[in-house]
């Protein structure tokens, strides 16, 4: 059976960044098939390669610096991040791709989907998600069901 890694990434300690924690956090009070497995991932991509070992998707989920309004949602997949230089997935994209290909040099890859959100508030001390973030918090969560249900329906081709 085909397995799903959804991972949340950011510090909740600084606001909006932690965005990708909360909502894995939320998803993990739902009921999922056994192949799809929820994960806080932290900010600690840079050595996550065994982690990803035996996965066939990838969702992460995390802040995207888009230079857009805050709270757009961005579906980017892996070619989206690494050829585009202005597209950074939050403050740990270059770790998450190493680790990908270090998980592909020593067995298999996972596909890489990401389901962002441009921050209002990454840079101050807070434990809260600013209002405006709030706001589309639940539109973010719908995206993210969204997204493992495209690969649950693509797992069974």
């Amino acid at each position: 059976m085909k397995k799903l890694l959804v991972l949340g990434i950011g510090n909740i300690l600084l606001g909006d960044e932690g965005v990708g924690v909360h909502a894995v956090e939320e998803l993990k009070k739902e009921e999922w098939p056994e192949n799809v497995h929820l994960v806080d991932g932290g900010t600690f991509t840079h050595d996550i390669f065994h982690i990803l070992e035996g996965y066939d998707g990838l969702l992460v989920l995390d802040i995207v610096h888009g230079n857009k309004e805050p709270g757009t949602m961005y579906y980017l997949e892996e070619k989206d991040i690494i050829q585009n230089d202005k597209q950074r997935l939050s403050l740990h994209d270059i770790d998450l791709i190493d680790s990908l290909n270090m998980a592909g040099a020593v067995g298999k890859r996972p596909d890489l989907r990401i389901l962002g959100m441009e921050p209002e508030n990454y840079t101050e001390w807070s434990m809260e998600m600013t209002d405006t973030i709030k706001a589309v918090f639940p539109e973010f969560l719908e995206g993210a069901r969204i997204e493992i249900k495209k690969y649950i329906e693509e797992f069974k081709k």
